[in-house]
């Protein structure tokens, strides 16, 4: 089967930027700080890490192999992966891909937002908008309707311009730069969160052995389910993206190394991110930051630029850079999936697909959900409008539905089903033999330990995962 209309990675370096653009995003700079600090700190450090190296591994080999295998869009890689199962479990791994950018790309423009305002402080001294808090800058800008939709189609506009170039003159030729750029950017801010007063209480709580958190049932699977989360969004795991990817890889590159590359790259810009937020965060919030949760991001160290004086706001720009940065590697890597779903369908039919005219659409289809979650504001202007009388805490904003809909089931469910059918109904062999193409190696003792982690370790770690992100949804409110 012929695929020239789809091109292929230039270079094994290319591919493994991207790879490792699309998991770095906005679930290593935002998700893995506040969810560290709400869950032990170094206890939630050892079960993702002990995660990470047995679910992400071997949920990750297996999607580059079947997207390689296949050569295909993620919907026809597991459809000849696993047939009829194949065809829910693409549907479920572009759901998601296309419900995480409905909230995605708002949170990249609230980030662009925050770095534009660091930015009119630093050019026009504006002391931080005239003296205002992280949290009244925060609502002042979740109110701010046009605002937010404007900021969320330039985020969207920038992600168009670089994917229309293609795999290798748009995605892999941004990551080249991107990712290296950001890589610096991250050490410079950590050099400062690391030397503010009271940094070190942070640093403690990241690397300080300390194993409490794990000594009640409760706790341990309060832990598990938080870990699990962040590893399987942190890695792009289920969305499409690692199928998608893989689809482009030459068969001469090997499978593992490039899982291994991906999963350890992203995991150190993952600790790296906490050393930049966590010890910034107790060095002015104390030990109440690391009960900051999800507004870490945005209210909590915007409260400690603003604190560091006339450094305050190079540091804001920095930060908040590097943030948008990580948020564009992930955005292009989710509208792949799709651009590439439609374009392999037409291909398949005969036609020879439009890049441009087909990403133009998907950027626009994309635009209409994301505007929906800016207007809305986090719920702060009353347009979420499901679930209001159920008496249960079904999420009090449109972004809250959008993310249980696609990381709370449609991500671990696929991975749960995509695990079990791999496991136990195709068997690992499909994987080794992908693995082994063009004399690669997959040696018996590596080859036990993927079957172990594919046909237990990963269903029920992804069980665990399924029920935890269930349960944190529909609580009944006491």
């Amino acid at each position: 089967m012929e695929h020239h209309h789809r091109g292929e990675w230039g270079s094994n370096l290319g591919f493994l930027m991207a790879a490792v653009g699309s998991a770095v995003g906005l679930g290593n700079i935002w998700g893995f700080p506040y969810k560290m600090g709400a869950n032990g700190g170094f206890a939630f450090l050892v079960i993702y890490l002990i995660l990470a190296a047995t679910v992400g591994f071997s949920i990750m080999l297996c999607e580059l192999a079947i997207g390689r295998k296949a050569g295909r869009s993620v919907l026809v890689s597991y459809q000849q992966a696993a047939g009829p199962m194949g065809t829910f479990l693409g549907f479920l791994a572009m759901l998601s891909p296309f419900l995480i950018l409905s909230f995605y790309t708002v949170l990249g423009a609230y980030c662009m937002e925050y770095m534009s305002l660091n930015l009119a402080d630093l050019a026009f001294g504006v002391a931080a908008i005239a003296g205002m808090s992280g949290g009244d800058t925060f609502g002042s800008m979740l109110t701010n309707q046009f605002g937010s939709v404007a900021f969320t189609f330039l985020f969207i506009f920038i992600c168009f311009l670089i994917i229309r170039g293609g795999i290798k003159d748009g995605i892999e030729k941004f990551n080249k730069i991107g990712m290296p750029a950001l890589f610096i950017m991250l050490i410079i801010v950590i050099a400062r969160a690391v030397t503010l007063p009271g940094a070190g209480v942070g640093l403690a709580f990241m690397f300080a052995p300390d194993l409490t958190p794990l000594t009640s049932l409760k706790g341990f699977l309060g832990v598990l389910s938080a870990a699990g989360g962040q590893m399987f969004f942190s890695l792009s795991l289920a969305m499409g993206i690692t199928v998608t990817y893989g689809s482009y890889l030459s068969k001469k590159e090997s499978l593992v190394k490039n899982s291994l590359i991906i999963i350890i790259s992203d995991t150190i810009v993952a600790i790296m991110a906490g050393m930049a937020v966590l010890p910034a965060a107790f060095a002015l919030g104390g030990e109440n930051a690391e009960k900051a949760g999800p507004k870490l991001l945005f209210i909590t160290l915007q409260d400690v630029f603003n604190a560091m004086g006339p450094t305050g706001p190079i540091f804001g720009v920095l930060f908040y850079l590097l943030v948008i940065l990580a948020a564009i590697t992930s955005a292009i890597a989710l509208l792949e999936v799709l651009a590439t779903f439609m374009s392999d369908r037409i291909a398949l039919k005969g036609h020879t697909p439009d890049r441009k005219k087909l990403v133009t659409i998907v950027c626009l289809v994309v635009f209409a959900e994301a505007a929906l979650v800016a207007a809305d504001g986090l719920g702060s202007n009353g347009l979420w409008i499901p679930f209001h009388e159920t008496g249960r805490n079904l999420g009090g904003s449109w972004l809250d539905f959008m993310d249980f809909i696609s990381e709370g089931v449609a991500m671990p469910l696929g991975a749960l089903i995509m695990s079990i059918v791999i496991g136990w109904f195709v068997h690992p062999r499909l994987v080794r033999d992908e693995v082994e193409l063009e004399g690669h190696r997959m040696s018996n003792g590596l080859y036990s330990f993927f079957n172990i982690c594919i046909r237990f370790i990963a269903p029920l770690g992804m069980a665990f995962i399924l029920y935890g992100q269930l349960q944190s949804f529909f609580t009944i409110p006491t």
